[in-house]
């Protein structure tokens, strides 16, 4: 076992924290599933928004989850690029895992596969190979 770093992110419709937590849910579940994780297995999870999302805190979506109480989450902001995208939550899970890290399964969601479409193509194959 040892510590890998699982990337995932989404991108919601518009800054709502409806929106917020249940976009960052989705995705989180997501990531733990396509990588077999359980929370126990988690060691932290780093959430990022972009500049234009301030209606929530994406980290209370993960303490929401049953079984996610004491995984340790903490929020920031991404840098403000120009022509970056807009409305966009990107999370960073650290998880133990006996993965390589090729095998790691990345995900990306809605208009975020556009920031990785490699990875994204990547995850989408893998589905169909289940």
């Amino acid at each position: 076992m040892m510590v890998r770093g699982v990337r995932g992110a989404t991108s919601i419709c518009e800054d709502g924290q409806q929106h917020v937590l249940e976009e960052t849910a989705e995705l989180v579940k997501e990531m733990a599933e396509k990588n077999g994780l359980g929370p126990d297995e988690i060691v932290s999870v780093l959430i990022s928004t972009t500049t234009d999302i301030s209606s929530a805190f994406p980290a209370k979506a993960v303490r929401s989850m049953p079984g996610w109480e004491y995984v340790p989450v903490m929020c920031t902001h991404e840098m403000n690029v120009p022509g970056s995208l807009p409305l966009c939550i990107r999370v960073l899970m650290h998880a133990n895992t006996g993965k390589s890290q090729k095998e790691i399964c990345h995900v990306y969601r809605n208009e975020a596969v556009r920031l990785r479409p490699d990875l994204a193509n990547r995850s989408l194959e893998g589905e169909g190979a289940q």
